[in-house]
């Protein structure tokens, strides 16, 4: 294994990270000072030391978080309070987010240090599925659904969306519907909004563009006052998780994913949290 995959796998910290630590004569291997990081290492008998101290080898680690709205996706703002805030107790050098979610959406969000994990559910060319709860103030009659079915514009200088899944779930006025609505996450919410439309139901895309869900549907005059993330690709969100808990990923699960973005992989079971 190279020693610098070791480190990141080890939370020493992200790949580009460790790099630098190596190239500033701050690891040893076996006692000797080392400042290539991509020398190859012995990952179960070789003694690794960052700045005098062993490092042991972790692995590769998949977390589950389920994200309450109101925390932004980084690991550090000066302003708001972020998703690694819930980490408070783990060990999170080198473990990054993969993709985001916008401050005011809840639900499935993965953390990890592997590099190949987080580009294989992420790049575009993947089309890996990420499905989303939502619930809008307007309505969806059946030629909206054909629209986001086929592919619609969100705005000047932009390519068509890729083809979506739709499914309405509820609609009628939103006094009906107002206590079924996650109250304490809604957008600025007014009286004379009581006496209109509201539709919810689960949209599937392909794409990962900046509040891409709320843009599709504002585009068939609907306004998102609260949206979930419930799925990425096979992974379903563990709904027992209550907003703010995380878990590790089943080797399963880490699998699963792997095989819907096109790897047929195989993951070394030592090396994996679950």
């Amino acid at each position: 294994m190279r020693l610098d995959k070791f480190l990141a796998e080890s939370s020493a910290g992200t790949r580009k990270a460790v790099r630098s630590y190596v190239k500033e004569g701050m690891v040893t291997v076996n006692g000797v000072l080392i400042t290539e990081p991509a020398i190859e290492i012995n990952e179960s008998s070789d003694v690794i030391e960052y700045l005098g101290t062993v490092v042991d080898y972790t692995g590769k680690v998949y977390y589950m978080l389920n994200k309450p709205a109101g925390y932004i996706t980084a690991r550090k703002d000066k302003v708001n309070k972020t998703v690694f805030d819930f980490f408070e107790d783990v060990n999170m050098n080198g473990v990054f987010h993969v993709g985001r979610l916008d401050k005011d959406t809840e639900g499935l969000l993965l953390f990890t240090n592997d590099g190949e994990f987080e580009h294989q559910l992420m790049y575009p060319q993947k089309h890996v599925e990420k499905t989303y709860f939502f619930w809008a103030l307007g309505s969806l009659a059946q030629e909206d659904l054909k629209k986001l079915e086929q592919g619609i514009y969100m705005g000047k200088d932009e390519i068509i969306t890729k083809p979506a899944k739709i499914r309405v779930e509820q609609c009628g006025m939103y006094k009906e519907f107002k206590h079924e609505i996650a109250s304490d996450n809604l957008y600025n919410i007014d009286s004379n909004k009581y006496d209109q439309p509201v539709v919810s139901g689960y949209l599937t895309i392909s794409e990962g563009r900046k509040h891409q869900v709320k843009r599709m549907l504002k585009v068939l005059g609907c306004y998102v006052v609260y949206l979930k993330r419930v799925s990425i690709g096979s992974l379903m969100l563990d709904e027992s998780l209550k907003k703010g808990q995380y878990r590790f990923l089943t080797e399963l699960e880490v699998k699963s994913l792997l095989e819907v973005s096109g790897i047929k992989s195989i993951l070394n079971s030592e090396e994996t949290k679950h």
